[in-house]
This record gives C-alpha cells, sequence and structure tokens, in this order.
C-alpha cells in the first residue's frame, strides 16, 4: 500500500485550495519505505510527519509498587 503524506485540508498540497482544482500537480518532496509496516509513504508539500513507535513501548517498562514508588520511567 501507499500512503500520502500531505494536507487534511485539502486534495491538494495547499490547505488553502478548496475542492478539486483542475491541473494541479502534487510535489513530492520525499519517499520512505516503511518496511515494517509493509507500505511506501509519499511525502508530499510541506508536511511533517510523526515518528513510528518502537516494537516495545516504553510504557512496558514502567512499574508501580505497593507504596505508590514509580520505576522504568528513564
Amino acid at each position: 500500500p501507499i500512503c500520502v503524506a500531505k494536507t487534511q485540508s485539502s486534495f491538494t498540497t495547499d490547505p488553502d485550495a478548496k475542492g478539486v482544482p483542475l491541473g494541479h500537480t502534487i510535489p513530492i518532496r520525499e519517499v520512505r519505505l516503511s518496511a515494517g509496516a509493509e507500505f511506501v509513504v509519499v511525502i508530499c508539500g510541506d508536511i511533517m510527519t510523526m515518528p513510528g513507535l518502537p516494537r516495545v513501548p516504553a510504557a512496558n517498562n514502567i512499574e508501580l509498587a505497593a507504596d505508590g514508588r514509580i520505576s522504568g520511567l528513564f
């Protein structure tokens, strides 16, 4: 599958363009392979992406002792 990362405000990469403009070309800035997720990410316009999560979330290391002490945060 292909994931297109662009503004959510428009079909184009211009957030101010409304509707479906005719003749618009989407500029592709970068193409990334997300091999673990098995898809390709196409980065368009000035969009920024969020980092992916690790295989084991950091929350798995957090423990709460009976006396209320928290460990495993860092």
